[in-house]
């Protein structure tokens, strides 16, 4: 027999099969979901230096400076005195000023650029800051228990919430004590928020909605007020056509990292995935490759879809797709409902990782 025969050379697809998120079950251990509570990697490299501030809206310097100095008075010990380190002294220590502060703006003028920025200045160790989503601390409580996520967060010097939530009445009670139990224990808080479902079209700012949503915390907040230019009314950006399911088949084989699944299977394993491992779920990802996207089919597998819209958007990872555009994922009552908002930015956060996923593509 001649050894000399040539086997023929195997495509790039028979070569590289891609993941599947289907595929993935992660058991994400209880220090690790706190420990990735840091803002999100397009949020690494922010800092107060880095923010421009309009110069047709003095508020925006003013935030600034307010929120470096809050940074700075964060050194040293907790100021509340609460909990182990009473006794070193006769009694606690009394705050100089409100233990947190409310970023109260407009979209589009840079609060969560600010609030990480603030996680960054903090004079404490990366293990001793938190900065996460409302619905990212819920999550956590939801994971950890309501009393070990009190115990493991009562230790830190600052908590960061971006988009407190003022449109779920039973969670913002389940924060509200949460942030109370932590203000105890000296943690200082800072947050944004959305705005309530039914003043969407009103105004621009929501810091009457946010104190009066927290009650007895209100006290020790001090709303910070950043003007600039309304996005609201904008509208939503219109989404990139989809491409074919061979088109994007292919694309998955041809990138290395990629995900390929199918839209509906997709949405069925969400149901079983913790929301708070949907981060996890994305490990070491390069792209996600989806077919046969389809309407969301109820609520609730539309706000698993908006968290994990959520995870892609936050680690930059861009999304190929065939079937429907994104902008044709939620019904018209979803889009009028209590929710809308979620979905409005789910819309649009996945429209913007579409567009990175076009150069996928190959002519």
């Amino acid at each position: 027999m001649s050894s000399s025969t040539t086997a023929p050379a195997q495509s790039p697809i028979a070569d590289a099969a891609p993941l599947s998120l289907c595929a993935r079950e992660p058991l994400v251990p209880a220090d690790r979901l706190v420990a990735e509570m840091v803002p999100p990697p397009r949020f690494d490299s922010v800092r107060f230096e880095t923010y421009i501030p309009d110069p047709n809206q003095p508020s925006q310097t003013e935030a600034v400076q307010v929120l470096s100095g809050f940074a700075a008075g964060l050194g040293g010990a907790h100021a509340s005195g609460s909990g182990k380190r009473r006794w070193f002294a006769k009694k606690p220590a009394a705050p100089t000023g409100p233990r947190g502060v409310y970023l109260d703006g407009g979209y589009g003028v840079g609060k969560t650029h600010l609030l990480a920025s603030l996680w960054h200045a903090a004079p404490a160790a990366p293990e001793q800051k938190a900065f996460g989503t409302f619905v990212e601390l819920t999550n956590l409580v939801g994971a950890l228990g309501f009393q070990q996520t009190v115990r493991t967060l009562g230790e830190h010097r600052l908590l960061c919430i971006d988009e407190f939530e003022l449109d779920d009445p039973g969670d913002t009670v389940l924060v509200s004590t949460l942030l109370g139990k932590l203000v105890d224990a000296g943690v200082a808080l800072a947050a944004t928020s959305n705005t309530l479902p039914g003043k969407l079209g009103e105004g621009r700012f929501a810091s009457a909605d946010f104190l009066r949503e927290i009650q007895g915390l209100s006290a020790h907040f001090r709303p910070l007020r950043i003007d600039g230019e309304d996005y609201r009314h904008r509208g939503l950006p219109e989404a990139p056509a989809p491409f074919s399911d061979e088109q994007v088949t292919k694309a998955a084989y041809a990138t290395p990292g990629a995900s390929l699944d199918d839209f509906p299977h997709l949405l069925d394993h969400l149901a079983r995935v913790h929301p708070s491992r949907y981060g996890a779920l994305t490990d070491d990802l390069k792209a996600v490759c989806l077919t046969d996207v389809q309407p969301v089919p109820d609520q609730s597998t539309a706000l698993r879809l908006v968290v994990l819209a959520d995870r892609l958007y936050d680690r930059e990872v861009p999304v190929l797709a065939s079937g429907l555009p994104f902008d044709r994922l939620f019904s018209e009552d979803m889009l009028n409902g209590g929710y809308r908002k979620k979905y409005f930015r789910a819309i649009s956060r996945l429209t913007a990782l579409a567009r990175d996923a076009k150069g996928l593509v190959g002519e």
